[in-house]
C-alpha cells in the first residue's frame, strides 16, 4: 500500500481537479480529503454517506447558573473575554478557549468544562472508491487533529479493502492540518502554478515536505500562462533534486468539469487528457524509484 498526499502551498492552484483526474486513473484506491476547514473533493465526486461520526476536538466551560452566585470571578480571571455577566455569569462559546481557568476560581463549583463537537467526520461511496471526508463548525479549532482522524481511518479502511493506494488532498498552506496530512506519507505530490506567489508558497511546502524527509514531485499546472516562471520552477526542482512530474496547460475543461460535478477526464480533450496520463505515469514511475532506493513503504 502506497500513501500519496498531494500538497499546493496555497489555494487555486488546482490541486483537488488534480486529485480528481489522478483518482480516476488508480485501481484499488481509498480517497482522503484533508482539507477539513474548506473541504470541497467531494463536489466533484457526489459521494454517498455510509457513516457519519462526531469529531470531539476539546473542551468548553459550561455555567450552572442555578448554583453561580454572580461574584464575577471567573469573568475577572477569563483572559479570552467568554464570560458575560448579567447577573449571573453565561460562557460565550465562540470565545471560550476551554482552558479551565474560570472552573479553578470558581468558590461554589458552578462552572465545569464539557466536551465540545467541532465537526463531524464521513466515510462515503463514490464512484471511484471510498472517501473518508470531513466538515469542520466554522470557527473550530484543532483541524490538525481532525486530519489525524481522517487518514488513521482511511488507512484502517485501506487494509480492510486491501486496497493499493491511499490518495490524500491535503489542504493549502504549511500549518498543521499539511503537517498532518504529511505525516507518514510515502510520496508527496506538489501541485504549483506559474505565478510568483504559486512559486514561493512551493518553496515552503517543498521545505516542510523536506523536514519530514518525504519523497516529493512536482505538477506545474496552468504551465503555460507564464512561462518565464514555470521555467524558474523547473530549474528551481532541478537544484533541489525534485521531478518535474508534469506539465498541464490552462484548459477550460477544468471549469466545466467543476460546474458539471465531475473529474476533468470526464470530459477532457485528447491533448489535456494525453498530458494528465503523462503526468500520472511519471508519478508511478518516480515512486517505484523511491521504493527501490529506500525501504519507505508499508
Amino acid at each position: 500500500m502506497k500513501e500519496i498526499t498531494v500538497l499546493s502551498g496555497k489555494g487555486g492552484t488546482g490541486k483537488t481537479s488534480l486529485t480528481a483526474a489522478f483518482a480516476s486513473m488508480m485501481k484499488g484506491l481509498v480517497l482522503v480529503d484533508c482539507d477539513v476547514d474548506a473541504a470541497n473533493l467531494h463536489l466533484l465526486l457526489n459521494p454517498s454517506r455510509q457513516e457519519s461520526h462526531t469529531f470531539v476536538g476539546g473542551l468548553k466551560a459550561h455555567v450552572e447558573q442555578a448554583l453561580c452566585n454572580g461574584c464575577g470571578l471567573c469573568g475577572t480571571a477569563c483572559r479570552f473575554d467568554a464570560i458575560q455577566m448579567n447577573g449571573v455569569a453565561a460562557v460565550r462559546p465562540m470565545r471560550c478557549e476551554g482552558c479551565g481557568v474560570c472552573a479553578a476560581v470558581c468558590p461554589v463549583d458552578a462552572v465545569t468544562l464539557a466536551p465540545h463537537a467541532c465537526g463531524t467526520w464521513f466515510v462515503s461511496n463514490t464512484q471511484l472508491g471510498t472517501m473518508v471526508h470531513a466538515r469542520l463548525h466554522p470557527g473550530e479549532e484543532n483541524s490538525g487533529r481532525l486530519v489525524s482522524i481522517l487518514r488513521d481511518s482511511a488507512r484502517g479502511l485501506a487494509q480492510a479493502l486491501t486496497a493499493s493506494w491511499i490518495l490524500a488532498d491535503g489542504p493549502p498552506g504549511i500549518g498543521c492540518p499539511v503537517i498532518s496530512s504529511l505525516s507518514g506519507a510515502d510520496y508527496a505530490l506538489l501541485v504549483t502554478e506559474p505565478t510568483l506567489s504559486g512559486f514561493a508558497d512551493l518553496k515552503r511546502v517543498a521545505t516542510v515536505a523536506g523536514h519530514f524527509r518525504i519523497p516529493a514531485g512536482i505538477i506545474v499546472n496552468k504551465a503555460d500562462i507564464n512561462p518565464a516562471v514555470a521555467a524558474q520552477i523547473e530549474e528551481y526542482a532541478a537544484e533541489t533534486g525534485r521531478d518535474v512530474l508534469g506539465r498541464v496547460d490552462y484548459d477550460s475543461a477544468f471549469n466545466r468539469a467543476q460546474l458539471a460535478g465531475v473529474s476533468v477526464l470526464a470530459n477532457a480533450g485528447p491533448a489535456l487528457r494525453r498530458s494528465l496520463e503523462n503526468a500520472w505515469l511519471a508519478i508511478e514511475q518516480s515512486i517505484e524509484r523511491e521504493r527501490s532506493s529506500f525501504t519507505v513503504f508499508r
